[in-house]
């Protein structure tokens, strides 16, 4: 119940918020006639601003109250002045809730002042900019910004709010310019001003539409993060294709009265037409503006109560098939038939302005682009589907890091090896004797293609219409879990042979494996606690070859730490007591002495180069290999002294590489610590 109260408060602050910024707006357009600022209408619906300040200001606190009772888990705490004020002073939402009452307070002195002066189109622009601020403040409690309080994160659902309320908002003041019409006399002609109002702002109502549409992509965009498979799945997605559907219906209805009815409302000239085509005007005006406000609930919804997409889980996929273009676009005449369908979907949002230009009636207006955009789907989507099962967007609960990968790796050796190969790449000592051929899991971009979920699939039930067996009753979840990892950790280490000891500039891409450590000198942590901070020097070395090289970089190591950057030591073996005294005299950083072997295992997939690609038999393990990864969590240059001796044997060329990266700012999110 205190759940549902909540949302109908955040939902009626929310429009009464919106609806004084749009009026606003609309008596600004309507003002560039003084005549206009002094209409009957234009006083009497002034008098609901006071209203809807205090309908926001009554909200506002029935959220903080509702947030009482559902923080502290007592319904009685609603009623408890002093747990809202613990709120206020103690969380950050109640910080932002002070912010947002503050600012509503001061548009309540606004608007109490527009009542006792002479109005003037300034004051209609000052009070709409005042609006604004509690809908921006309101921003920063919104799933939006829940983990990360920029301008950058902020801004688009700002954007989105403010140009929702320069549309919806206005719709009211619409509403009841028109009832001056449907109320007059027959004989009474139309305002020219009012027909110039009208139009300005149905001219103005088109490209902030767009803008809604746009800031509303940008804003599901971070919501989603790339997995727009959760549209269809979850919660989150269902209430979003419901808002769609409520924008589609407003859309449709908007440009109806755009170009119909406002054209005759200004042309009307027999008696008694004016208020005829004004009633109908004003019904489809109210209509749209319910569904505005229907869609206006939904939003509330989704902000504040739905699992953000990003977070939500997908247990189980409902459907036996998926899209990809990815994994589809290799595929032979699936590009053609793909572009054919464009092609007609095209042709259909062409139709409305043929049609419009036809004169069709609503119904042909709407049927036959809908006909042509349902036929263009229809033949571009087929080709771009793949089979799917209910894990194939399963969140790895296994981390993709070095232990995971070691573990992957002596699973696969026991398990796949004769089949797949000790690369992966399908040519294993059975696989001749297959009815299918195996798939190259290196070379070739299988786990582009697929989803990690599909690979657990295949692991755990095996492959119709193949010669995989499945291993559900050999392996536990958490080891298949620990064989995706290590299939994706073979891939991306083929991937790494494009790099080299001189960083390519602004191009992230590679995602290592994430490791936890302990090391000699007592100190311990994770890879992934340098990010943002500091840039890791990776060194695997073997004992007593790298002992040159560990001795160049203990003399360097001065230099190098100046430059935000930290040095991490990972034996290929466990060292003995007295290796580890050796490597370890005087040493100025860090030799990993627990998960070494893991580490160093997981990052020799990575050895490949251009030149020595490594691709037969077992493959084989280089004795010394060198990573640098940026502070934002990614692979960026590796040197192998083997392959190329000169390298970071020059530490001016080390230095030069640590100090670009240290200049970069972030290109990419920080990889996430799962595959996906």
């Amino acid at each position: 119940m205190i759940e549902v109260l909540a949302s109908i408060a955040r939902w009626s602050q929310l429009a009464a918020n919106l609806i004084l910024l749009g009026s606003c707006v609309f008596l600004v357009i309507a003002g560039r006639d003084k005549r206009s600022l002094v209409a009957p209408w234009v006083a009497k619906f002034e008098r609901v601003f006071l209203w809807l300040a205090f309908i926001i200001i009554a909200g506002l606190f029935v959220i903080l109250a509702a947030t009482a009772g559902q923080a502290t888990g007592d319904i009685n705490n609603f009623w408890h002045p002093v747990v809202w004020l613990d709120i206020v002073q103690n969380t950050r939402m109640g910080h932002i809730w002070v912010g947002r009452a503050t600012l509503a307070v001061l548009l309540l002195g606004v608007v109490l002042y527009l009542r006792n002066t002479t109005r003037a189109r300034w004051h209609y622009v000052f009070c709409g900019v005042t609006a604004c601020l509690p809908l921006i403040a309101g921003s920063l409690a919104s799933h939006t910004a829940a983990e990360e309080l920029s301008f950058i994160a902020v801004t688009p659902y700002a954007l989105h709010i403010i140009f929702a309320g320069v549309w919806l908002g206005a719709l009211p003041a619409f509403i009841r310019l028109m009832y001056v019409y449907v109320k007059q006399n027959k004989n009474e002609k139309i305002d020219r001003y009012d027909v110039d109002t009208l139009n300005r702002f149905s001219l103005m109502a088109m490209p902030v539409m767009v803008l809604i549409i746009a800031s509303g992509i940008l804003v599901a965009d971070r919501i989603f993060d790339g997995d727009y498979a959760t549209l269809v799945a979850t919660p989150y997605g269902w209430l979003l294709n419901a808002k769609i559907l409520l924008l589609v219906v407003i859309l449709i209805i908007a440009s109806r009265v755009r170009w119909h009815w406002l054209p005759s409302f200004s042309t009307s000239k027999r008696v008694g037409e004016v208020s005829s085509v004004a009633s109908k005007m004003q019904k489809w005006i109210r209509i749209e503006f319910i569904f505005a406000l229907l869609l206006l609930l939904v939003a509330t919804i989704l902000a504040h109560n739905a699992i953000p997409a990003k977070h939500a889980l997908i247990d189980e996929w409902p459907y036996s098939f998926r899209f990809s273009i990815i994994g589809t676009w290799g595929e032979v005449g699936v590009a053609v038939q793909v572009w054919i369908g464009v092609a007609i979907a095209t042709l259909a949002v062409c139709m409305i302005q043929v049609g419009r230009s036809l004169n069709w009636g609503l119904k042909r207006l709407i049927v036959v682009p809908l006909v042509l955009f349902i036929s263009g789907l229809a033949v571009a989507l087929p080709p771009l589907s793949m089979e799917a099962y209910p894990e194939t967007y399963q969140r790895n609960p296994v981390p993709f890091d070095a232990i995971s990968i070691a573990y992957g790796a002596e699973l696969y050796a026991e398990n796949c090896v004769e089949c797949h190969g000790h690369q992966g790449q399908g040519n294993g000592i059975k696989a001749r004797t297959m009815s299918t051929k195996m798939p190259d899991m290196l070379t070739e971009p299988h786990t582009i293609e697929h989803t990690p979920g599909d690979f657990y699939h295949w692991i755990t039930f095996g492959m119709k219409d193949t010669d995989m067996p499945g291993y559900e009753d050999k392996l536990t979840d958490e080891e298949r879990w620990d064989l995706v990892n290590y299939v994706y950790a073979l891939s991306r280490g083929y991937q790494a042979r494009l790099l080299n000891p001189e960083i390519i500039e602004n191009r992230p891409s590679v995602q290592p494996p994430g490791f936890s450590y302990s090391a000699h000198d007592g100190t311990r942590g994770a890879l992934q606690d340098f990010r943002e901070d500091k840039i890791v020097m990776l060194v695997v070395f073997s004992w007593p070859q790298s002992k040159a090289r560990i001795e160049q970089l203990k003399q360097a190591y001065t230099q190098l730490s100046t430059q935000d950057m930290v040095i991490l030591a990972v034996p290929t073996k466990d060292l003995n007591a007295e290796e580890l005294a050796q490597v370890t005299a005087e040493l100025p950083f860090p030799v990993v002495t627990q998960s070494a072997s893991e580490i160093a295992t997981s990052y020799a997939l990575s050895r490949r180069t251009l030149r020595q690609p490594d691709l037969l038999g077992r493959g084989s393990n280089p004795d010394h290999i060198e990573f640098l990864i940026d502070r934002y969590g990614y692979l960026r240059a590796r040197w192998l002294p083997s392959e190329e001796e000169s390298g970071w044997v020059d530490i001016n060329m080390l230095s030069k590489q640590i100090s670009y990266l240290s200049q970069e700012k972030r290109i990419l999110p920080p990889p996430v610590d799962y595959v996906r």
